[in-house]
């Protein structure tokens, strides 16, 4: 994975990844939110309905609303999705200690879906999230 165009195609492919895995999404079945997704400067925009990402919109968007925004580089989004993750990315709060990412806005839903939310975005690394 080089730049940031790749990361972005990556997370376009989360509809199809996550909305194919049952138990991720009843483990989201409670959560109804948009949030943005960074990769360098490319914003994607993820809309989640009942567990299910129903959308997601690679940007900028003018004037689409988000609650929280997530963002990182490039790089650190491809060694997140690691098979096994160097410290420092094998968590999305241990790359915001270290500064290699971002996240802002309104973080109720974040943290009230915390699991599933990291589920999510792990999906890429190819492994099954536990039940």
């Amino acid at each position: 994975m080089s730049g940031s165009d790749d990361v972005a195609a990556v997370f376009e492919q989360l509809p199809e990844r996550v909305n194919g895995n049952a138990p991720l999404v009843r483990r989201g079945r409670f959560l109804d939110v948009d949030f943005l997704i960074g990769a360098d400067d490319i914003p994607l925009h993820v809309s989640v309905r009942q567990g299910r990402i129903t959308n997601v919109a690679r940007g900028p968007v003018l004037m689409r609303p988000w609650r929280f925004a997530i963002r990182a580089s490039a790089d650190a989004w491809a060694r997140f999705w690691a098979p096994f993750p160097e410290p420092g990315y094998h968590d999305l709060f241990a790359m915001t200690k270290s500064g290699m990412a971002e996240v802002e806005g309104d973080l109720q839903p974040l943290m009230a879906n915390l699991r599933y939310i990291k589920d999510v975005l792990a999906v890429p690394r190819g492994t099954e999230p536990q039940v």
